[in-house]
């Protein structure tokens, strides 16, 4: 036994200690890096669906100005030529579809679907968002972990090791955390 407190075994027990953090950091790792990955691709397609949105909008409201026009230069509907009458109807028409288009008939495309669209992508974004900060915090808690039973390997001093197994257990909550509830808490 040495005077620090180790047993002759202790640096094979670190050494298992630091095999241990290192395979949960690469968990740990990998689950931020995907939970990144998928954050920033479900900001991107939130963009481009309010992009979407958007330009539905301009469409809408070009049809609407021209079919007021249209209805302000024929105040009496009685004297609008039929032709003119059966494009305004056409007009509004494609206004009112430009609003909502429902998936069972059509392509989902109109703005109150694109706005759902839209705003459940930015609900999974700021999800895996959340958790890819848990992820990293874990991964730090890993990472100084490792150092500290490094430490404690080299030093033969006994409280880093049992600093090293609490970090670890820090890590193991906040990658936990990542995984099964990332909106847990928000750091």
């Amino acid at each position: 036994m040495s005077g620090h407190g180790h047993v002759d075994g202790g640096n094979k027990q670190v050494a298992l200690l630091v095999a241990v953090l290192a395979a949960l950091l690469a968990f740990s790792e990998t689950g931020g890096k995907s939970a990144q990955t998928k954050g920033l691709g479900d900001q991107i397609e939130a963009s481009n669906l309010w992009s979407f949105y958007q330009a539905k909008t301009i469409r809408q409201t070009t049809l609407r100005a021209a079919a007021e026009s249209v209805e302000a230069q024929y105040k009496d509907a009685g004297n609008m030529p039929p032709a003119m009458a059966a494009q305004l109807t056409q007009w509004k028409n494609v206004a009112d579809r430009y609003e909502s288009e429902p998936k069972p008939n059509n392509k989902g495309e109109g703005r109150r679907e694109l706005s759902a669209r839209a705003i459940a992508k930015q609900v999974d974004s700021d999800k895996s968002l959340s958790a890819y900060h848990l992820f990293e915090y874990g991964s730090a808690a890993f990472q100084l972990a490792i150092v500290l039973a490094g430490a404690s390997a080299l030093t033969a001093v006994i409280w880093l090791t049992f600093l090293s197994y609490g970090l670890g257990v820090v890590g193991l909550i906040f990658t936990a955390l990542g995984f099964f509830a990332p909106n847990l808490i928000h750091l």
